[in-house]
């Protein structure tokens, strides 16, 4: 390999080690996601691609602004910052893992002079003596130590949590865990919405793309209710599913209650209440302002009808009794929304009960036509959105590493204690990996402990 090459080789090594390169696709990531939050995900609603220029959507589909956590760009930027991680941790550990498996046990004169906790304890006993005693205190006030003879001195070593410098290499780890667990639910996850009948059975989903997806195994809705407020928003919504294997029911999943927030997993397979809406038929009159010309007309679930003049009308929601949600009226009702042939668009309710209200409506909108309501032919459906994510264990895996690594970096550190019998005097060192402050605190006190064990004497 010539000179250039290992230059190469040592230039790009240093780039992925960079911590400037880690703050660049962690900031990156932050961006890109308050994007992915301001952007509708998945196929977007009319109303927000009527909001913006033919332009931007065309810039958004190209850039996968639609579907951004799935762009190739993004996952780019995954793999860089898990490059980054353990480019950084595999040039960092074998430092940090030789402080940890072959600590300094001799308190040189060097090593002395670079500790900022150093104290210095004079004693007429026998060193031997000594190094007996100091080795029985630190086994019962800090940690069991080690005890080397070198350059005519008894040296002892003890420490207390040395893996904690491992926590930050716990974090790095996680997050790679988190991205492996994400990458493994983009690939062979998927996202998808089902619209279930009442009494029928689905055992396919279309997915955000519009592609058909099978189950394996089949979803059966049997039944689907909806409690109101008393200003007549929905207050719950829920459907009871059936788990159907080969046509037959599954044991402890049948006439399993669905409900927003408390959704049913089946395989690895979450289906969540979203929607609901009523598929049967809808029916009307229409007739002028004096009662003539009257027409049947009957509307098919959520779909749209042409009235004489020339207007279109869709239903948005019915009810029963319309008494829950106006004491002085009762009977049937429908909330309609009329658009007129000029463009308009206005919404409001149709009576079974109470025609003279309906006329009332039409007079005061102009010419008519006049709308009665004749009732519903009621058949439900559910809407359900459909998460498959195989990775989901992996990033729960990973998430509670990085708890474990978070708590230790912040709480926890790795504590040394060095002693050196030498000459009458008994001289220790310490030094803490974090919050030294609490350590010297810590130090101090063992001293004056250790000082009162030799000399049999409190420190004033």
């Amino acid at each position: 390999m010539t000179t250039q090459q290992k230059d190469f080789l040592h230039s790009l090594w240093d780039f992925f080690c960079s911590l400037k390169l880690t703050m660049f696709l962690l900031i990156s990531l932050a961006v890109i996601s308050i994007i992915g939050t301001v952007i509708p995900q998945g196929t977007p609603p009319e109303e927000y691609l009527a909001s913006i220029s033919l332009a931007k959507i065309k810039l958004y589909k190209a850039l996968g602004f639609f579907d951004m956590y799935h762009s190739w760009w993004f996952i780019l930027l995954l793999y860089l910052l898990t490059v980054n991680l353990v480019a950084c941790s595999f040039k960092r550990l074998p430092h940090i893992w030789k402080i940890i498996t072959e600590p300094v046990k001799v308190l040189s004169g060097a090593l002395e002079q670079s500790l900022s906790n150093v104290a210095t304890i004079r004693s007429s006993d026998d060193p031997a003596v000594l190094k007996e005693k100091v080795a029985a205190f630190l086994k019962a006030d800090f940690a069991e130590p080690e005890v080397v003879e070198a350059d005519g001195a008894w040296h002892l070593f003890a420490q207390k949590a040395p893996w904690c410098r491992l926590s930050v290499y716990f974090v790095h780890l996680s997050v790679i865990i988190i991205f492996i667990g994400a990458l493994i639910g983009s690939l062979f996850g998927y996202k998808g919405f089902v619209n279930i009948l009442e009494g029928e059975s689905v055992s396919k989903i279309e997915s955000r793309s519009g592609k058909q997806l099978d189950l394996g195994f089949a979803l059966r809705l049997e039944k689907f209710s909806v409690a109101h407020y008393a200003s007549g928003a929905p207050k719950e919504f829920k459907s009871i599913l059936t788990v159907l294997e080969n046509g037959k029911p599954v044991p402890d999943y049948t006439n399993a209650r669905v409900i927003v927030n408390d959704p049913l997993t089946y395989k690895g397979i979450t289906f969540y209440q979203s929607s609901y809406g009523n598929a049967g038929n809808y029916f009307f009159t229409v007739s002028d302002l004096d009662g003539k010309n009257p027409v049947s007309l009957t509307v098919e679930g959520k779909a749209s009808v042409n009235l004489p003049d020339g207007s279109s009308m869709h239903v948005l929601e019915a009810t029963r009794d319309v008494s829950e949600f106006a004491k002085d009226l009762s009977g049937p009702a429908a909330q309609v929304e009329l658009h007129t042939p000029d463009g308009k668009a206005e919404s409001f309710v149709v009576y079974a009960n109470h025609p003279e209200l309906n006329l009332q409506h039409a007079k005061e909108h102009g010419k008519g036509p006049v709308l009665h309501y004749k009732g519903a032919e009621e058949r439900m459906y559910t809407g359900l959105q459909v998460a498959k994510d195989p990775g989901v264990e992996i990033v729960w895996l990973g998430c509670l590493l990085m708890v474990v690594g978070i708590y230790i970096a912040f709480f926890m550190s790795h504590r040394r204690i060095w002693v050196r019998i030498q000459h009458g005097a008994v001289t220790v060192g310490g030094n803490a990996s974090k919050n030294q402050g609490a350590f010297q605190q810590s130090f101090e006190g063992l001293v004056a402990r250790l000082t009162t064990d030799l000399t049999k004497e409190k420190q004033p």
